[in-house]
């Protein structure tokens, strides 16, 4: 294994020195970008997808993942109902 300088980081893999501010800047650039990165945007409803309730009126909303996205519900009777034709339901979600 190679000896790292004592003022070298490994970031994302590469070897980056920290011993001047400009380095330190795009690391702390590059944690930033990495970090927004991985912030999942807003869910875009506030009501069921199933029954129309206001997310939060019948105590916290469920969350699911159906094929990669994220879909909220009431309750758990909306989940069944959802379960059992999502193709219905997944129309009303934003594109």
């Amino acid at each position: 294994m190679t000896e790292l300088h004592p003022l070298t980081r490994p970031i994302d893999g590469h070897s980056i020195q920290t011993n001047t501010p400009m380095k330190l800047t795009q690391i702390l650039l590059f944690s930033v970008l990495f970090i927004a990165s991985s912030i999942s945007a807003a869910y875009p409803l506030k009501t069921c997808l199933v029954s129309g309730n206001e997310l939060g009126s019948m105590g916290a909303p469920i969350t699911k993942v159906y094929e990669g996205k994220e879909i909220k519900f009431c309750c758990k009777p909306c989940i069944k109902k959802f379960e059992a034709n999502p193709a219905k339901y997944l129309t009303k979600l934003p594109k």
